[in-house]
């Protein structure tokens, strides 16, 4: 972002105003140099392009530290709001931030899951991972999220099918075994907190 402002020529502590001022100024002096000939018309053709793309991203920038009043970065207010399960707010500052990171894949899935939407927030996850593939947090939310649909698949196919898992006649449990059904009610434990650490580990 310090490039934007050095290539608008003003400090990052100057008001809008004057950054709006300055681009203003910018503009028009690379609007007449742009009919030169030769590369000094190529090349103010080239900053002007240049400055409005600074101009527009020290804006969106502002907005968007505007619209943080607790001074915190996007990311942890968002992570903040997942904590406590504001989904709706949490999508919408989602939603306003113009760069989608490794970060921003991460939080949106971790939306998606709490909303049930598993496939959509394995997708996200995968792009994170993509983006920041050495990213331990990434790596073991999408390995819990994927023990949680194989959990899933595994107990419908018991539902569909209530003999599959039970044991055969002429092998009884011993006392000290481990049932299917303390099995079963570890692992539920298990999957119920998989994800649930997920934005907490911001």
């Amino acid at each position: 972002m310090n490039e934007y402002y050095e290539l608008l020529g003003v400090n990052e502590n100057a008001t809008d105003e004057e950054i709006t001022a300055q681009y203003e100024k910018l503009k028009e002096k690379y609007k007449e140099e742009r009919w030169q000939d030769g590369e000094a018309g190529n090349e103010a053709a080239r900053m002007l392009n240049k400055i409005d793309v600074a101009y527009r991203e020290i804006l969106s920038a502002r907005k968007e530290q505007s619209q943080n009043t607790d001074g915190k970065d996007v990311y942890e207010e968002i992570a903040d709001l997942l904590k406590a399960g504001d989904m709706s707010k949490a999508q919408a500052r989602l939603d306003d931030c113009n760069e989608r990171s490794a970060e921003w894949h991460y939080l949106q899935a971790v939306v998606f899951y709490k909303k049930n939407w598993t496939s959509e927030s394995k997708k996200q996850l995968e792009i994170a991972m993509e983006m920041d593939p050495d990213n331990i947090k990434y790596r073991n939310a999408y390995g819990k999220l994927n023990a949680k649909n194989d959990y899933q698949r595994q107990s419908a196919y018991d539902t569909q099918n209530p003999y599959a898992r039970q044991a055969p006649v002429d092998e009884p449990q011993m006392g000290g075994g481990f049932c299917d059904a303390c099995a079963q009610c570890c692992f539920i434990n298990l999957c119920a907190n998989c994800l649930l650490n997920m934005c907490c580990c911001h």
